[in-house]
């Protein structure tokens, strides 16, 4: 595998994609917003313009207070998203609907008594975006608020232990979490259900009063309204076929436009799953994890956009029925697409050069993964030209995202492109490239350290440590090394 950081020149980049068999587009040089760049151009979003079309994805940071409000480390990295020149902010992070809900136990959480700390999010966001882009920068910035429950992988109490709320018992994946088979306290009633859409519109009405434009019903990696919608042994109405499995979100959605009519509605859907992965043991030397391998077992439980016969193999035809369904008939204006599960597939769901430190090394080139997403929101929008779409695993392309951004907007492969990780290392890359600056100077461009990922999976902040000087200052910088040393 090459790493992409020691490519040189585009034309280098277009030949290791040759080489990989991979081809995407890619323009020689990246346009500023004053030489009419593709990612400069504004867009129409429900009767609301958006600026242009670099998108900041949500993140989760672990790192709010444990009754869910945020902390010095949360703002800051709101304050960021505001400094960062992109024009639609989807969500910030996720924040749980409800306690029992939580991914961990520092997750941002809706309660009636942190109401207003929503509105202080979303003011020093604007803030900073007024302070960075001119008195009236706002008026074309979009930001919503991520709703969540995370289901079979809630922490609420203990950042080391799983409290798991499913949707169905799963012959891979209980075993893999601790839960055993006959254990149906961990099943979520159709009453259950029927309390949390209740939850969910009820942080909605927050996000509305607070003035974000939109809200996201999280829909994607595995949590819990994802894990729904593969729930085809689940009995009753909330399983079954396609119209069973999505009601729970289309009840959801539905909630939430009859308390509040002019709140817009995201969904951040993963388009795909595949089955699970495991280091290969006989590819293990020492502490090196393999490479990953297919875990088997999945008969009768094919993962939701794979198809029946290969769950290693992408079937688009019922996610493209749910997005259709969830235009039209739900009024869902939003989509954010990713892929597959951190918990479970991550290289899948997040290319990385370096996996995490409990992580599988990459069964495949990353590349491979970042274009497999890129091309699957492309046939997306080719079937449905008329949806909004945000594109996902931009930032594993490194130096040449604008090369690639500004080339697929042109050609109507996604309308937005969404950045995650870089923005934790270089929150103001997307300003840059939009004022024709020179990005690379800075030496900030996120290079996969999956930092960000091992922290949080040991009970640690999440943050770009290797390349934000603000995270190497604290006590937690040193835990980690010592974590990556096996110490």
């Amino acid at each position: 595998m090459q790493r992409l950081g020691g490519l040189k020149t585009v034309d280098e980049f277009r030949a290791y994609m040759a080489e990989l068999a991979l081809s995407l587009p890619c323009d020689d040089e990246p346009l500023s917003a004053a030489q009419n760049s593709p990612l400069a151009q504004p867009i129409d979003i429900g009767g609301f313009t958006a600026g242009n079309r670099w998108c900041v994805h949500p993140m989760e940071g672990w790192d709010g207070t444990p009754d869910g409000r945020p902390s010095e480390y949360t703002l800051r990295r709101w304050e960021h998203f505001g400094q960062s020149g992109c024009k639609l902010i989807w969500g910030g992070e996720a924040v749980a609907v409800r306690a029992d809900g939580r991914a961990n136990p520092n997750q941002l959480l809706h309660t009636d008594a942190n109401a207003d700390e929503f509105s202080r999010l979303r003011d020093v966001l604007v803030r900073e975006h007024r302070h960075s882009f001119g008195p009236t920068a706002d008026d074309d910035l979009m930001v919503g608020l991520q709703l969540t429950h995370s289901g079979r992988f809630c922490r609420p109490h203990k950042k080391d232990r799983l409290e798991p709320r499913v949707a169905y018992h799963h012959p891979v994946l209980d075993p893999r979490f601790g839960i055993q088979p006959d254990d149906d306290s961990v099943l979520l009633t159709d009453g259950d259900i029927r309390e949390l859409i209740d939850c969910y519109v009820a942080a909605a009405r927050t996000a509305a009063k607070a003035g974000y434009q939109f809200v996201d019903v999280k829909s994607c990696h595995g949590y819990l309204l994802h894990e729904f919608l593969s729930a085809y042994t689940r009995p009753g109405p909330y399983g079954g076929d396609l119209a069973g499995r999505s009601r729970f979100l289309r009840e959801i959605v539905a909630g939430i436009q009859a308390e509040c009519p002019d709140l817009q509605i995201g969904v951040r859907l993963s388009l795909f799953d595949f089955c699970p992965f495991h280091p290969d043991p006989e590819k293990t030397v020492g502490s090196k994890l393999g490479p990953g391998i297919p875990t088997a077992g999945w008969e009768g439980h094919s993962p939701f956009g794979a198809a029946e016969d290969d769950i290693t193999r992408i079937d688009l035809s019922e996610p493209i029925e749910l997005l259709r369904m969830l235009a039209d008939e739900s009024g869902v204006t939003l989509f954010n697409l990713s892929a597959g599960s951190p918990y479970y597939n991550p290289h899948i769901q997040r290319p990385a050069f370096y996996p995490p430190s409990d992580g599988y090394q990459p069964p495949e080139d990353p590349l491979v993964g970042c274009v497999r997403q890129i091309e699957a929101v492309r046939d997306i929008k080719a079937a449905l030209p008329d949806l909004t779409i945000v594109g996902t695993a931009y930032s594993y392309l490194q130096e040449y995202i604008p090369h690639v951004a500004q080339a697929v907007v042109r050609e109507g492969w996604t309308d937005f492109v969404g950045i995650g990780r870089l923005i934790l290392s270089d929150w103001e890359f997307a300003a840059k490239v939009l004022k024709g600056e020179d990005y690379r100077a800075a030496k900030k461009i996120c290079r996969t350290f999956s930092d960000c990922t091992t922290a949080p999976r040991n009970g640690i902040i999440s943050g770009c440590y290797p390349l934000d000087p603000y995270y190497k200052q604290l006590a937690e910088f040193e835990q980690l090394k010592q974590i990556k040393r096996g110490t």
